[in-house]
């Protein structure tokens, strides 16, 4: 049975690992969004008090 046999599976299982953990953040942390976030006004909003017609 091939797949017992650990030599060739090992391989490819730590290159895949080192793939995933050197060339792929890499790529992903140098995109960069169109939209930057941008802070929102910070404006107290006036509310008037409820005047009730009773």
């Amino acid at each position: 049975m091939p797949q017992l046999n650990p030599n060739p599976w090992f391989l490819i299982l730590v290159f895949s690992w080192l793939v995933f953990l050197t060339v792929i953040p890499t790529k992903v942390l140098n995109h960069t969004s169109p939209n930057e976030p941008v802070p929102m006004n910070i404006e107290e909003h006036k509310t008037d008090s409820w005047n009730w017609p009773w």
